[in-house]
């Protein structure tokens, strides 16, 4: 019985037990958390801060005084405070129930090191414009330059995509055109190797673009160096602004291996509305005033030319990289291949290249290093954006002039295949129209080989003071290769000069010496001193040869077999030029609340002429953070505050080509060839006119920057407002032909640049759904003060672009369109005008058309230029979209003017179907007529503003695997969509390229490709 009672008992305690541990864990004892979050600073409270219950999702944020209130588990809870832009707290509970907290301000963004010429310097102590930006957001879209990965991403600078043809020609202005004659690209520094983009001329479209050699994903970061104080210890070098490129260096610690894969297909944007064949036909039938298509409705649609050019294209990317090293040696290793074929057929861009930076420490004072970027690119090229502007010429000199214009009536090719020429064709009745395909089959190939290349040591003399030794060596190799087959002319016009081939083989090499002593103390506590002083020597050589052949007796061995050729000349050129520099600069700071920089930069360069051998190139800027000052520093909101101001001088030496100084002789041929006695001569004439006095393009910039920040550094704002002269810009100036020379190079003229930049930062939402956004503007104004001067005060530069003094550059002046002459209206003589045809106005009333009546209709320059781009993430996915736009410009569309104008023989834009006749008074398209001829008026003059979106990015990272740190795999879209009311293939476009007075100018430039492609990032 009490062993039944004991069993009772027992049971019955046990039961109890369970069921208060149960209730015990179904309803926990909480206690109540208050508090107050300060900044320990300040001592003010900081509202939205994130108090969280370690290792859980139960949290709250602070109200708008910092305080909180809270419900936590009373046993062993530990709480995380955490705010942007303060060092993050855990605290543990133990049965408090007021847990106050003083956050400390996280300084890290004050000791964020940016790169500045010869150095580097903390972001707080800069006081010039100097921008950044990142590897990621380089290579955010695919992009075969670095200068692309730029575009958008900077205030002041204006990146333009001259060409959308793989490695193709690519312009930089950074706060505006700064010449007229001579090249307006920056100074590129690729790990301390001085190169430039292109030279002084640099205006042809179909060129390859320099930077295309350099793999973009070996970059870490780049500098721009956009005004005087910051880009004057380049000196003669400068005045276009200087971009600091810097490559990926080894870190220390365990190695690293990276794999980066894309693939991708790119498709064009958009094709022209054109004429189909019924439509041409009838067209064809009332130009020439004949019945030669008997039945044109029968014809339908006929050849799509465009269709047959245009192709979807692939592009990848393939790299592998090391990464690692010792406390003693660092290592970074690279291996990338780059493959794109161009949305039009025959075109393509392949390069090979490798990286090598290594960095040993032998000691405590000493270091040696290196950076080798090899790289090997092949560009098979078309040709398109014929600068010769002109009827005949758009059609017959590119393929997308020949592919818009080619009679949608005519054939391709033949039954076997090959290529069909037109004046085979309709029984010779296109024969001096071209078959678009004719460009696919010319060879035009440049492989080039390039090696940049810089050894280093830097040695602790004592504290403080230190010296570095560099050699550079740029080294540049290309061969290309051009060759126009027999098989592509009418066999009516084959001849024994059919065929023709060249090989030209340039050769560059740039050597760089620079002695770098720098000096860096504090002392008495608030003061910082740092002296920089280097002396550089640089020497470039260049040669290249040429050998022109015409006349082959078959297609057989193309340009391989020169010596087969019928007739042949050959071409050599060499040159050699030497700079010399010596530079110092201070940089002074006092409390970090003020800083001074002094900069003084002497070059001497056998460019210039005996009088100006060497230049001097001071620059002065101050900062001052008022953030620091007690009447701000009480300010809760204000987490930074910095003003700036500088001044200084730069020069632009990248207009004057070796030996323009010195009055040279030549041989032009033909023309000097001379048979004296039978025997054949090459004679010899004087050339160019010396001038002692030619010298640097010089640029006067004052700056007056401000850096804001809000919010615990949560939002920034960084403005500058400039101005900048330029003055002795080069100019070819004309002289009596008495003299015995038609012209002169020297320094004549002047113009303006002036501006204002905006940069927004901001980070929305941190946490795991985290959000930020970035925005830039800039506002330019450009003017021309004098060209030669005062006697010119305007000048064309093509038949609409002028150069007006008072005025910015490229400006267009045309006639104004009027309409189409109708029946029964008086004709104006002086145009041409006939019925049907397009009229202009007579604005000054004279009842003549002339010049005269020609006004300013457009300006190329845009009124401002922005881009915008946004990042979200939340736990494995990323997100990201990047826009860009120009507003204000003006676009001289040459193609419009071209094919809207039925002459004959080629086809036309589709509103030519609503052209005028006698029963149709068309207001806009004029009729029919053979050989005619529309004024240069601004019916071709369009607004060009566009705003596109670069590029959209969806990726996510896959849960870490053992033995593998990351897996990223995304899918991304590039140019996206366009918003522009721009009738052309393309708003971003320049037909002349690099050119600063031709801007703007629309001639069926290659186009620029939407694409979709998905990649793959996996980090062991």
């Amino acid at each position: 019985m009490q062993s039944t009672l004991s069993l009772r008992t027992v049971v019955g305690l046990v039961g109890l037990l369970l069921t208060t541990l149960m209730g015990q864990a179904q309803a926990p004892r909480a206690t109540t958390i208050t508090g107050r979050v300060t900044d320990a600073g300040t001592n003010d409270g900081l509202p939205g801060v994130n108090v969280v219950v370690k290792g859980s999702q139960q949290g709250t944020t602070t109200n708008a005084t910092g305080q909180y209130t809270m419900s936590v588990p009373a046993t062993n809870a530990t709480l995380t405070f955490s705010y942007i832009g303060y060092v993050p707290q855990e605290v543990a509970v133990a049965n408090r129930s007021t847990i106050d907290i003083a956050l400390q301000a996280d300084d890290r963004s004050l000791n964020e090191v940016v790169v500045v010429g010869y150095g580097t310097q903390r972001k707080i102590e800069t006081t010039g414009s100097i921008a950044s930006v990142k590897s990621a957001d380089l290579v955010q879209t695919p992009v075969s330059n670095v200068a692309q990965g730029l575009q958008a991403r900077v205030s002041g600078v204006q990146v333009s995509q001259n060409t959308g043809a793989p490695g193709g020609n690519i312009s930089v202005r950074i706060r505006g055109t700064n010449s007229i004659n001579g090249n307006s690209e920056p100074l590129y520094i690729v790990d301390g190797i001085q190169i430039s983009n292109g030279s002084s001329n640099s205006s042809e479209i179909n060129n390859v673009s320099p930077l295309s050699t350099i793999n973009p994903n070996d970059i870490e970061s780049v500098e721009i160096l956009k005004d005087a104080s910051a880009s004057a210890i380049y000196g003669s070098r400068a005045a276009n602004g200087v971009v600091l490129i810097t490559t990926k260096r080894g870190k220390t610690g365990a190695t690293r291996v990276t794999i980066d894969s894309y693939y991708g297909v790119q498709k064009v944007n958009k094709t022209l509305p054109l004429l189909n064949a019924a439509e041409f036909a009838q067209v064809e039938n009332e130009t020439f005033k004949n019945n030669y298509y008997q039945n044109p409705s029968s014809l339908g649609e006929g050849t799509d030319w465009q269709k047959i050019i245009f192709r979807e294209a692939p592009i990848q990317s393939h790299q592998l990289s090391i990464n690692g090293g010792t406390e003693k040696t660092q290592l970074a290793l690279s291996a990338n291949y780059f493959n794109q074929d161009g949305i039009i057929i025959n075109s393509n861009f392949k390069r090979y290249s490798y990286r090598l930076n290594v960095d040993h420490r032998i000691s405590d004072r000493i270091k040696i290093g290196t950076s080798i970027l090899g790289s090997y690119a092949v560009n098979a090229g078309v040709t398109t954006g014929s600068q010769t502007i002109g009827d005949a010429a758009v059609v017959t000199n590119t393929i997308l002039g020949a592919a818009v214009g080619a009679p949608p009536t005519l054939q391709p090719y033949r039954e076997d295949g090959s290529i069909f020429p037109f004046g085979e064709q309709a029984n010779g009745q296109y024969r001096e129209v071209i078959n678009p395909l004719n460009y696919t089959a010319i060879l035009n190939q440049t492989a080039i080989r390039r090696t940049l290349a810089n050894l280093y040591g830097d040695v602790s003399i004592l504290k403080g003071l230190t010296y570095r030794a560099s050699f550079n060596i740029d080294m540049q190799n290309s061969l290309r290769d051009t060759y126009s087959p027999r098989s592509i002319v009418n066999r009516t016009d084959l001849n024994d000069n059919s065929g023709t081939g060249s090989k030209t083989n340039t050769n560059s090499m740039a050597l760089l010496h620079e002695s770098i002593l720098t000096y860096n103390t504090t002392f008495a506590k608030d003061h910082s001193f740092k002296a920089t002083a280097v002396f550089g020597t640089q020497v470039e050589n260049y040669n290249q040869n040429q050998i022109n052949a015409n006349g082959f007796p078959n297609d057989a061995t193309q340009n391989e077999a020169l010596q087969l050729a019928l007739n042949r000349t050959v071409s050599s050129y060499r040159s050699t030029q030497r700079l010399d520099s010596y530079l110092g600069r201070i940089n002074y700071g006092f409390k970090d609340k003020y800083f001074l920089d002094l900069t003084a930069r002497i070059d001497g360069s056998s460019r210039f002429g005996a009088n100006h051998k060497y230049g001097l190139f001071p620059a002065i800027s101050a900062g001052w953070r008022l953030i620091e000052e007690p009447f701000i520093k009480s300010v809760s909101w204000l987490s930074d505050l910095k003003l700036r101001a500088s001044y200084g001088i730069t020069g632009n030496a990248a207009g004057i080509d070796p030996y323009q100084s010195l009055a040279t002789v030549s041989a032009p041929n033909p023309g000097s060839d001379y048979n004296i006695n039978h025997a054949y001569m090459i004679g010899i004439n004087p050339s160019g006119i010396a001038n002692p006095d030619l010298r640097w393009e010089r640029s006067g910039q004052t700056d007056i920057g401000l850096d804001v920040a809000f919010l615990n550094n949560r939002i920034s704002l960084i403005m500058d407002v400039y101005k900048k002269t330029t003055k002795d810009l080069l100019y070819v100036k004309t002289l009596p032909l008495s003299s015995g020379y038609a012209t002169i190079t020297g320094n004549y003229a002047s113009l303006e640049n002036k501006g204002l930049e905006l940069a927004v930062n901001a980070r929305i939402l941190e946490g795991p759904l985290k959000w930020s956004l970035s925005a830039n503007a800039t506002f330019n104004r450009n003017k021309l003060l004098d060209l030669d001067g005062g006697t010119t005060q305007e000048r064309f530069v093509t038949a609409y672009s002028i150069l007006q003094v008072g005025s910015p550059l490229g400006l267009f002046k045309t006639y104004v369109f009027d309409g189409i002459n109708q029946t029964g209206e008086t004709i104006l003589p002086g145009y041409g005008g006939t019925l049907g045809s397009q009229k202009v106005k007579d604005l000054n009333g004279d009842g003549t058309i002339s010049s005269a009546d020609q006004i300013i209709t457009g300006n190329p320059n845009p009124k401002f230029i922005y881009g915008f781009s946004t990042n979200l993430s939340y736990k494995g996915f990323d997100f990201s979209a990047f826009l860009s736009g120009s507003q204000g410009n003006d676009i001289y569309n040459a193609s419009r003017l071209s094919f809207s104008l039925p002459l004959g023989q080629r086809n036309m834009l589709k509103g030519v179907v609503n052209r005028w006749t006698p029963t149709n008074p068309s207001t806009e398209y004029p009729a029919p007529a053979q050989g005619g001829r529309m004024p240069v008026s601004n019916y071709v003059v369009e607004d060009g503003s566009y705003l596109r979106c670069k590029n959209v990015t969806l990726g996510y990272s896959l849960p870490r695997i053992k033995g593998i740190q990351q897996i990223r795999v995304y899918v991304s879209a590039n140019n996206l969509f366009t918003i522009t009311k721009y009738s052309g293939f393309d708003p971003e476009v320049n037909t002349y390229a690099g050119s600063n007075t031709a801007i703007g100018i629309d001639n069926l430039v290659y186009p620029q490709a939407r694409s979709y492609l998905g990649g793959l990032q996996i980090t062991f």
